[in-house]
Protein backbone atom coordinates (compact mmCIF):
# COMPACT_ATOMS: atom_id res chain seq x y z
CA UNK A 1 0.00 0.00 0.00
CA UNK A 2 1.55 3.76 -0.94
CA UNK A 3 2.33 5.34 2.12
CA UNK A 4 2.45 8.86 0.55
CA UNK A 5 -0.94 10.31 -0.64
CA UNK A 6 -0.57 11.46 -3.58
CA UNK A 7 -1.18 15.43 -4.81
CA UNK A 8 -3.39 16.48 -7.59
CA UNK A 9 -0.92 17.10 -9.92
CA UNK A 10 0.70 13.97 -9.47
CA UNK A 11 -3.27 11.82 -10.21
CA UNK A 12 -3.85 13.70 -13.48
CA UNK A 13 -0.05 12.23 -14.30
CA UNK A 14 -0.66 8.90 -13.29
CA UNK A 15 -3.99 8.68 -15.64
CA UNK A 16 -3.08 10.39 -18.13
CA UNK A 17 0.39 7.83 -18.10
CA UNK A 18 -2.48 4.97 -18.09
CA UNK A 19 -5.12 6.07 -20.49
CA UNK A 20 -4.07 8.84 -22.68
CA UNK A 21 -1.24 11.07 -23.09
CA UNK A 22 -1.43 14.63 -22.26
CA UNK A 23 0.27 18.07 -22.52
CA UNK A 24 1.21 20.29 -19.87
CA UNK A 25 -1.76 22.45 -20.37
CA UNK A 26 -4.12 18.72 -20.58
CA UNK A 27 -2.63 17.92 -17.66
CA UNK A 28 -4.09 21.41 -15.90
CA UNK A 29 -7.28 21.00 -16.98
CA UNK A 30 -7.64 17.55 -15.80
CA UNK A 31 -5.90 18.09 -12.41
CA UNK A 32 -8.76 20.91 -12.03
CA UNK A 33 -11.65 18.75 -12.04
CA UNK A 34 -10.50 16.05 -9.77
CA UNK A 35 -12.00 16.33 -6.22
CA UNK A 36 -9.60 14.48 -3.50
CA UNK A 37 -12.11 12.03 -1.02
CA UNK A 38 -11.40 10.27 2.51
CA UNK A 39 -13.41 7.31 3.83
CA UNK A 40 -12.79 6.16 7.30
CA UNK A 41 -13.04 2.22 7.18
CA UNK A 42 -16.85 0.77 6.39
CA UNK A 43 -17.91 4.09 5.12
CA UNK A 44 -20.19 4.57 2.52
CA UNK A 45 -18.77 6.30 -0.89
CA UNK A 46 -22.71 5.99 -2.81
CA UNK A 47 -25.29 4.00 -0.98
CA UNK A 48 -27.92 2.67 -2.18
CA UNK A 49 -30.36 4.79 -3.75
CA UNK A 50 -28.03 8.04 -4.38
CA UNK A 51 -26.99 8.40 -8.37
CA UNK A 52 -23.54 7.96 -9.16
CA UNK A 53 -22.08 11.25 -10.42
CA UNK A 54 -18.41 10.90 -10.03
CA UNK A 55 -15.92 8.02 -11.56
CA UNK A 56 -13.66 7.34 -8.49
CA UNK A 57 -9.90 6.61 -8.87
CA UNK A 58 -8.55 4.55 -5.98
CA UNK A 59 -5.15 6.37 -4.86
CA UNK A 60 -5.07 4.26 -0.87
CA UNK A 61 -7.28 1.57 0.19
CA UNK A 62 -9.45 -0.84 -0.53
CA UNK A 63 -13.21 -0.28 -2.05
CA UNK A 64 -15.75 -2.90 -2.73
CA UNK A 65 -18.90 -2.77 -4.69
CA UNK A 66 -22.16 -4.81 -3.87
CA UNK A 67 -25.81 -5.17 -4.04
CA UNK A 68 -28.48 -6.59 -2.12
CA UNK A 69 -30.41 -9.72 -2.87
CA UNK A 70 -32.80 -11.92 -0.78
CA UNK A 71 -31.18 -9.70 2.19
CA UNK A 72 -27.53 -10.44 1.44
CA UNK A 73 -24.79 -8.58 0.40
CA UNK A 74 -23.19 -10.10 -3.13
CA UNK A 75 -20.31 -8.82 -4.00
CA UNK A 76 -20.05 -7.10 -7.44
CA UNK A 77 -16.26 -5.65 -7.45
CA UNK A 78 -13.57 -4.66 -5.52
CA UNK A 79 -11.03 -2.06 -6.29
CA UNK A 80 -7.62 -1.20 -4.84
CA UNK A 81 -4.87 1.63 -5.59
CA UNK A 82 -4.52 2.77 -8.97
CA UNK A 83 -7.87 1.41 -9.92
CA UNK A 84 -11.09 2.73 -11.00
CA UNK A 85 -14.49 2.18 -9.45
CA UNK A 86 -18.12 3.40 -10.69
CA UNK A 87 -21.43 2.46 -10.15
CA UNK A 88 -21.98 3.08 -14.26
CA UNK A 89 -25.40 2.70 -14.85
CA UNK A 90 -26.43 5.10 -12.56
CA UNK A 91 -23.41 7.29 -13.77
CA UNK A 92 -24.84 7.29 -17.54
CA UNK A 93 -28.76 7.25 -17.01
CA UNK A 94 -28.57 9.80 -13.76
CA UNK A 95 -30.78 7.27 -12.20
CA UNK A 96 -30.32 6.27 -8.31
CA UNK A 97 -27.84 3.44 -8.04
CA UNK A 98 -29.08 -0.44 -6.84
CA UNK A 99 -25.48 -0.70 -5.85
CA UNK A 100 -23.30 0.53 -2.87
CA UNK A 101 -19.38 1.30 -3.26
CA UNK A 102 -18.09 0.85 0.13
CA UNK A 103 -14.43 1.58 1.64
CA UNK A 104 -13.45 -2.06 3.39
CA UNK A 105 -10.27 -0.01 4.27
CA UNK A 106 -9.44 3.52 5.27
CA UNK A 107 -9.64 4.84 1.54
CA UNK A 108 -8.29 7.62 -0.39
CA UNK A 109 -9.79 8.51 -3.54
CA UNK A 110 -9.95 11.11 -6.33
CA UNK A 111 -13.35 11.60 -7.67
CA UNK A 112 -13.70 12.78 -11.23
CA UNK A 113 -17.05 14.35 -11.60
CA UNK A 114 -18.85 13.33 -14.83
CA UNK A 115 -19.93 16.79 -15.39
CA UNK A 116 -16.97 18.73 -15.19
CA UNK A 117 -15.20 15.67 -17.36
CA UNK A 118 -17.50 15.49 -20.00
CA UNK A 119 -17.24 19.71 -20.08
CA UNK A 120 -13.23 19.83 -20.42
CA UNK A 121 -13.27 16.47 -22.80
CA UNK A 122 -15.58 18.38 -25.31
CA UNK A 123 -12.29 20.88 -26.00
CA UNK A 124 -9.25 18.52 -25.03
CA UNK A 125 -9.27 15.44 -27.08
CA UNK A 126 -6.55 13.93 -24.92
CA UNK A 127 -9.30 13.93 -22.11
CA UNK A 128 -11.83 12.89 -24.31
CA UNK A 129 -9.80 9.61 -24.93
CA UNK A 130 -8.76 9.47 -21.47
CA UNK A 131 -12.29 9.20 -20.78
CA UNK A 132 -13.01 6.87 -23.74
CA UNK A 133 -10.53 4.24 -22.06
CA UNK A 134 -11.98 4.02 -19.05
CA UNK A 135 -15.30 3.56 -19.76
CA UNK A 136 -13.54 0.94 -22.48
CA UNK A 137 -11.76 -0.71 -19.23
CA UNK A 138 -14.81 -0.84 -17.54
CA UNK A 139 -16.84 -2.48 -20.02
CA UNK A 140 -14.25 -5.22 -20.92
CA UNK A 141 -13.53 -5.77 -16.45
CA UNK A 142 -17.44 -5.87 -16.58
CA UNK A 143 -17.35 -9.23 -19.40
CA UNK A 144 -14.42 -10.62 -17.93
CA UNK A 145 -16.12 -11.12 -14.78
CA UNK A 146 -19.26 -12.56 -16.74
CA UNK A 147 -17.20 -14.90 -18.84
CA UNK A 148 -15.40 -16.33 -15.36
CA UNK A 149 -18.68 -17.05 -13.78
CA UNK A 150 -20.41 -18.55 -16.79
CA UNK A 151 -16.82 -20.78 -17.45
CA UNK A 152 -14.59 -21.09 -15.10
CA UNK A 153 -14.66 -23.67 -12.00
CA UNK A 154 -14.33 -22.25 -8.30
CA UNK A 155 -10.91 -23.47 -8.07
CA UNK A 156 -9.81 -21.31 -11.78
CA UNK A 157 -11.67 -17.94 -10.85
CA UNK A 158 -9.82 -18.39 -7.68
CA UNK A 159 -6.15 -19.04 -9.10
CA UNK A 160 -7.22 -16.52 -11.76
CA UNK A 161 -7.98 -13.75 -8.69
CA UNK A 162 -4.49 -14.83 -6.99
CA UNK A 163 -2.73 -14.11 -10.60
CA UNK A 164 -4.50 -10.72 -11.79
CA UNK A 165 -5.23 -8.73 -7.92
CA UNK A 166 -3.04 -10.66 -5.63
CA UNK A 167 -3.72 -7.87 -3.02
CA UNK A 168 -7.18 -8.42 -3.18
CA UNK A 169 -6.57 -11.95 -1.97
CA UNK A 170 -4.28 -10.98 1.14
CA UNK A 171 -6.56 -8.17 2.07
CA UNK A 172 -10.14 -8.37 1.36
CA UNK A 173 -11.87 -10.32 3.97
CA UNK A 174 -12.83 -13.55 2.80
CA UNK A 175 -16.62 -13.12 3.20
CA UNK A 176 -16.24 -10.72 0.24
CA UNK A 177 -13.77 -12.27 -1.79
CA UNK A 178 -16.39 -15.62 -1.66
CA UNK A 179 -19.55 -13.48 -2.73
CA UNK A 180 -17.16 -11.70 -5.49
CA UNK A 181 -16.50 -15.46 -6.71
CA UNK A 182 -19.93 -16.28 -6.10
CA UNK A 183 -18.93 -19.26 -3.72
CA UNK A 184 -19.61 -19.82 -0.28
CA UNK A 185 -17.43 -19.56 1.98
CA UNK A 186 -16.91 -23.16 2.99
CA UNK A 187 -15.96 -23.20 -1.24
CA UNK A 188 -13.69 -20.48 -0.50
CA UNK A 189 -11.86 -22.26 2.37
CA UNK A 190 -11.58 -25.62 0.94
CA UNK A 191 -9.78 -23.88 -2.77
CA UNK A 192 -7.66 -22.06 -1.11
CA UNK A 193 -6.34 -25.25 1.14
CA UNK A 194 -5.53 -26.71 -2.26
CA UNK A 195 -4.43 -23.70 -3.55
CA UNK A 196 -1.77 -23.79 -0.50
CA UNK A 197 -1.28 -27.61 -0.96
CA UNK A 198 -0.65 -26.77 -4.53
CA UNK A 199 1.76 -24.23 -4.22
CA UNK A 200 0.12 -21.95 -6.46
Amino acid sequence: MANLILSPRDVARELARRYSTMTHDELDILESVLVPMKFAKNERILDEGEVCRHIYWVVKGLVRQFYFKNGKELTEYMAPENTICMSIESLFREEPSRQVVQAIEPTVIYALPKKDLEAVAIRCVNIQMLYRKILEESLIISQQRADMLRFESAQDRYYKLMKQSPQLVLRAPLVHIASYLQMTPETLSRVRTAALNEGK
